[in-house]
């Protein structure tokens, strides 16, 4: 079952919100291990982020709280989703939005406390196991972080914008035809852009080969940018993509993709293994939001890493 699209992310503003709020905190989090009310409270509460999803009725259906611990890392805690929500995608709203929250304020680093049973979740949205934590109430926890910018300086940032452009006008001369544009690039985000006029239909809105094909590319240079990051090396290809088409493309097309929306682990690339990421990408006409753009990207280890592994 699909979330209801009328169902609003806010963050508690009156005193009937606070309320309906931590009920639910303490309901989900706290109640079933027979913990008193004002036990899903911490001292961090008036310094936090809150947000809660709520119906059409007004009624709280999913919570969850974002607190900043340092300069560069925040912490994602009291995520709770009621028995009426469960398997709707409300707790990935929350989740994503808090997520959204963090890089707003320059946060670089996420991190929770998960239990056993919720690992799973949190991995599809790229959260990574980092260790143990502390138990609560005999419950065994455990440490995921995920990052939300990729390591690197302003000028190397600008150096990999430069030769992701070259890569593309050398391999891919549609890219040319298109007029194909790196934005901005910033460790959290790439955006691209190509002009409406080379890329035109007889409706006089952008022809939708050349929306997938600026969501296409768009990708595999936000995947282009996390192997130089890494300092790792492979052949990109496209495997999969899905696309969905919402409304005309009529002027200024772009297309943006956020290193939050690019899940699949890396790593194993370093030991000659074939390694998976599933990226999103949005395009844009001004402010409105016209397609939307899922890729499976495969990368495949260099054939030097592949004989020295």
């Amino acid at each position: 079952m699909l979330l209801p699209s009328n169902w609003q992310l806010t963050s508690p503003k009156t005193a009937e919100h606070w309320d309906a709020y931590y009920q639910l905190r303490w309901q989900v989090l706290r109640a079933p291990w027979q913990q008193p009310p004002g036990s899903e409270r911490d001292e961090f509460e008036a310094q936090a982020y809150h947000l809660m999803l709520v119906d059409n009725n007004g009624i709280v259906q999913a919570i969850g709280r974002l607190h900043q611990l340092d300069d560069t890392t925040g912490q994602i805690r009291y995520m709770a989703v009621a028995d009426s929500a469960r398997g709707m995608g409300a707790g990935n709203r929350i989740l994503h939005a808090l997520e959204q929250q963090a890089v707003a304020g320059g946060l670089t680093l996420l991190q929770l406390n998960a239990r056993e049973q919720a690992v799973g979740f949190y991995q599809k949205s790229g959260y990574q196991l980092v260790g143990d934590a502390a138990p609560m109430f005999g419950i065994a926890h455990l440490k995921m972080a995920k990052t939300l910018r990729l390591k690197g300086t302003a000028q190397e940032f600008q150096q990999w914008q430069q030769q992701l452009a070259e890569t593309w006008q050398q391999t891919i001369p549609l890219s040319q035809y298109m007029q194909l544009e790196i934005t901005d690039f910033n460790g959290y985000a790439l955006n691209c852009s190509a002009p409406l006029a080379p890329n035109i239909n007889l409706h006089q809105t952008m022809f939708a080969g050349s929306i997938y094909t600026l969501a296409t590319l768009t990708g595999w240079g936000m995947l282009y940018m996390q192997l130089q990051a890494a300092g790792l090396q492979g052949a990109q290809v496209l495997a999969n993509a899905t696309i969905r088409y919402r409304r005309p493309v009529a002027s200024a097309p772009q297309a943006r993709c956020q290193l939050l929306d690019c899940h699949g682990d890396l790593t194993p690339l370093a030991q000659g293994e074939k390694v998976r990421q599933r990226i999103k990408v949005g395009i844009y006409c001004q402010t409105e939001y016209c397609a939307e753009f899922i890729g499976d990207y495969i990368v495949l280890p260099e054939l030097s890493v592949v004989n020295n592994a």
